[in-house]
């Protein structure tokens, strides 16, 4: 009996068995990489999330760090500071007042500035660093000084981010300072009925600039 055939037979059943083997290695190498789960995606999602939470309702003020992206049009797409005076500087538009505006509001000024020198152009503004959105707070809590907010935040989870009371706080009379409109707005707020729910409404969303006194 020849045994070449039968030593060929035997050659082609390995080969293709390494084959189907080599697939599925790829195969679960490839489901690894691109996993929901995976520490990539995780920190991807964390990423657009911080944005979205950033680009909702959030108001653009100084300092703060905006990305500006003219769609085909590299030359003018660029990561551009919020001077103090509230403005931005761009090529061919110069400088547009960027302080005080959400960032699709500023997406709608840019587009139409930029249509008097290109066709349909498309822009989207992402805030970068948030650094303007700032609260102050003083007295008897855990992590006194400036904290910088990155979206909407209450009294009671401000309390909660910087640590608590001390043992000697007042609770009753928290002193919130705001400025609204060139006046000074001064605010008495017992934050143990808001933790009881006797007092909702107290439970006030914070504002940029805000000062927090707790005695």
């Amino acid at each position: 009996m020849n045994p070449q055939p039968l030593f060929r037979s035997l050659s082609m059943k390995k080969l293709t068995a390494f084959g189907i083997i080599g697939v599925w290695i790829v195969l679960l190498s490839t489901a690894c990489v691109h996993s929901p789960g995976s520490k990539e995606d995780l920190s991807k999602r964390k990423i657009q999330a911080d944005t979205i939470a950033v680009n909702d309702r959030y108001v653009i003020g100084p300092e703060d760090v905006l990305f500006i992206h003219v769609w085909k049009e590299e030359t003018l797409s660029r990561t551009v500071p919020v001077r103090m005076d509230g403005k931005i500087s761009l090529p061919l538009i110069d400088d547009v007042q960027a302080a005080g505006y959400t960032p699709l509001q500023l997406k709608e000024i840019l587009t139409r500035r930029l249509e008097g020198f290109i066709d349909t152009p498309v822009v989207s503004v992402v805030v970068s660093d948030a650094n303007s959105f700032k609260v102050y707070v003083s007295g008897e809590v855990r992590s006194p000084g400036v904290h910088r907010l990155r979206s909407e935040t209450s009294l009671l989870q401000f309390i909660i981010m910087v640590g608590g009371f001390t043992e000697w706080a007042n609770q009753k009379k928290i002193l919130i300072i705001r400025r609204e409109n060139g006046k000074e707005k001064r605010m008495i707020v017992n934050y143990k009925k808001i933790v009881e729910g006797e007092a909702p409404d107290s439970n006030i969303v914070l504002k940029s600039g805000d000062t927090i006194i707790v005695p």
